[in-house]
Order: structure tokens, then sequence, then C-alpha cells
């Protein structure tokens, strides 16, 4: 007998799905960050949602144990990276979706130089070239943690360990070649055209 739970899924699709201004946010958003479909960004604005929530609630709770919680979330967020140390709950509202994309290791193995582009990027972690640690990483959407940031690397085992290797660096761009003047294709001489009265009395 198959397992009787009812999954829930992790994340809300938009309420209304024709939005120009969300779909032209959300296709900018799979450029920038080499996402492989919107659900990573529907997964993405699900967790910042569920922070802001959190932040609204414990704002207005009051006691010891909404001070522990309040504590813990801000604590949770900081190790993150989401925050910094001794922030407060306003600044957990003030996030933002791109502050969430920022923090994937798809996104930091760009920022650390160790791929030359977004989709480079995604590639390498899909064929499992990068460890975080001491652990080998497949998966683009793992939210690194500030303590292991310093800690992203490749493979020892792996080609691209070497720093000769081609893929690694940006070929040099080629000059644009000059181009030629444009020719001066400006009517010199007399205008064309019908004569004037006074050439046809003469």
């Amino acid at each position: 007998m198959g397992d009787p739970r009812k999954i829930k899924s992790k994340y809300k699709r938009p309420g209304h799905p024709w939005q120009k201004e969300r779909i032209e946010e959300e296709r900018a958003l799979l450029r920038e960050y080499g996402l492989k479909n919107k659900t990573e960004i529907y997964k993405a604005r699900s967790k910042l949602k569920t922070f802001s929530d959190l932040a609204k609630k414990l704002i207005a709770a009051r006691g010891s144990q909404a001070e522990k919680e309040k504590a813990q979330l801000l604590t949770r967020l900081a190790r993150m990276g989401l925050v910094k140390e001794g922030a407060q709950l306003d600044d957990v509202l003030g996030l933002q979706l791109k502050n969430i994309l920022e923090r994937r290791l798809q996104t930091l193995v760009l920022r650390k130089g160790l791929a030359r582009s977004i989709n480079q990027s995604r590639q390498l972690i899909v064929h499992e070239h990068v460890m975080v640690g001491s652990r080998t990483i497949s998966s683009p959407s793992y939210n690194v943690p500030i303590a292991e940031e310093a800690n992203i690397s490749f493979v020892p085992t792996s080609s691209f360990a070497n720093t000769a290797h081609p893929e690694r660096s940006l070929p040099p761009k080629a000059p644009e070649p000059q181009k030629p003047p444009k020719e001066d294709r400006r009517r010199r001489g007399p205008p064309r055209g019908p004569p004037n009265e006074r050439e046809m009395r003469k």
C-alpha cells in the first residue's frame, strides 16, 4: 500500500497568470540568475513570504516566548546571510526576492569567479564539479550559509580545479573591425526639379 500522506506543495503560484509587469520581472530574473524555470522563482518567493509573515507575527506578539522566537529568527537569517548581525524585524520586512537568489550556490560560484557565466555555473554544479566544504553539492538552488561561503571550491579530482583549464578564463575579445567611412552622397551642383517662372520667361 502506498503512502497515504498528501504531499503539500512547497510553493504557491501567482493568483493571476497574466500580469505583464510580473511576467517581465520573472523573465529578467531567469536571465540574470540562470534559473531553469519559474518554479525556482516561486519557491524563493514563498520562502521570502514565510519569513515576512513570521516577522509580522512576532512584531505584534508580546512576552518572553515571542522574544525567544524573535532571536531565533534573526539568528537563523543572519546565519543564512540574509540580514546582518544585530538586525531588527523591520529589516526582515525589507528583504527582497533578489536577497534570496543571491544566496544560491549557482550565484555564489559566479560571484567568486569560478565560472565565467551564470549558465556555466549551473552546469558545473549539476555535473558535480563544485564542493562546499567537504561535500559535493549538485543542487544549484542550495542556500549557502555565511559560514560555508568561503569554502566553495572545485572538487580536487575535477579538471576545472586546474587554473589553466581553457573554460575557466574568458577568451580574449577580438578587436571590432572599423567600419569604412560613409560616402558623402549629398548632391553637388544645381538642384534638380521643374524651372521656376523666371527661368521660363527667359
